[in-house]
């Protein structure tokens, strides 16, 4: 088998777990797959230089990013100062994206590849804190903050940290097949990857909470009871509120109006039942609000893009191999 040379970009400031996380994924595969061959990964900086890394720890790289040859792909990490990055920097992984067979990044390494000239006209993503910054400095990008990784043609970007993990995982599965991609994922005790259209983060974390104590009462009430009437009118009248100040205080006070929160959450508690319990699709339906399996099937398929049957065997431990 031909090994895939990785080739992972060491620069001052990077973000330690953006490098070591797909590290350990590519380096494993082959590995645990029976197939050690599989992936070569080599880190590079500029100069062979040792760099200090976001959190203080000292990476040795085994290369000089000047002096190595074609990569098949070309990882770039996320870190400090990427919003403003050396040219020279840019300018090498510009050249050797234009040999690589795939181009990802991690985190805000998604800067570096737009800098570049690598994400103009793509979709992409980056840790949902930088979102914004990275639409609004690269006017031609598509950018969504929502995904934990994002595909686009040979070029992959993903979100914070760990969603640089679940895109390795992808790549694994793409390049060897999914029973390796799951041996390696059960040997580093992670699932065997999240969709890469799931969101960043919860319908709780992603929403503000109210100002008013009625309001963050009805947030609590959600949370706890997803099977119950949240229609608009229960939930004003649970805050003591008409229907339509309810709605507007709301929409002002949480950021989205009261049927986006409910989907939401809703959306969040079926996701755990059927990662965490055996409960039936049927029964898991109705506990969460949705009364019918197909409704909560549209909801997946819509959201996840994934049905929850797929969800499950994604992601249930008893389906990923008892990790």
């Amino acid at each position: 088998m031909r090994a895939r040379n990785v080739l992972v970009v060491l620069y001052e400031g990077v973000q330690s777990l953006d490098v070591t996380g797909p590290v350990e994924v590519f380096t494993g595969a082959g590995a645990a797959s029976g197939q050690p061959g599989a992936y070569r990964v080599v880190t590079a900086s500029p100069g062979g230089e040792p760099v200090r890394s976001t959190g203080g720890l000292r990476l040795l790289p085994d290369a000089d990013l000047a002096g190595v040859g074609p990569v098949h792909t070309l990882l770039v990490p996320g870190g400090t100062d990427t919003e403003r990055p050396d040219r020279a920097l840019v300018a090498r992984i510009r050249e050797l994206a234009d040999r690589a067979e795939r181009v990802v990044s991690v985190c805000t390494g998604a800067f570096l590849l737009a800098e570049a000239g690598l994400l103009a006209g793509r979709r992409a993503t980056t840790h949902w804190a930088y979102c914004e910054a990275l639409a609004r400095r690269f006017p031609d990008v598509e950018v969504d903050p929502d995904p934990i990784h994002v595909r686009d043609g040979r070029v992959a970007t993903s979100a914070g940290v760990t969603a640089g993990i679940d895109l390795a995982l992808a790549l694994v599965e793409e390049d060897l097949g999914r029973e390796a991609a799951l041996l390696i994922a059960r040997h580093l005790v992670v699932f065997l990857r999240r969709p890469g259209n799931q969101a960043q983060f919860s319908t709780q974390l992603a929403a503000q909470v109210a100002d008013r104590q009625p309001l963050r009462e009805v947030q609590r009430w959600i949370a706890e009871h997803p099977e119950a009437d949240l229609s608009v009118e229960a939930l004003a009248l649970r805050s003591a509120l008409s229907p339509r100040h309810f709605a507007r205080a709301f929409a002002a006070e949480v950021g989205v109006t009261p049927g986006r929160y409910v989907d939401g959450v809703r959306l969040e508690a079926a996701r755990r039942r059927l990662e965490d319990t055996a409960d039936g699709i049927e029964e898991i339906a109705r506990r969460c609000g949705y009364g019918t399996p197909e409704a909560m099937r549209r909801a997946f398929v819509r959201a996840l893009a994934v049905p929850p049957a797929e969800y499950r065997r994604r992601f249930h431990p008893s389906h990923d191999g008892g990790h």
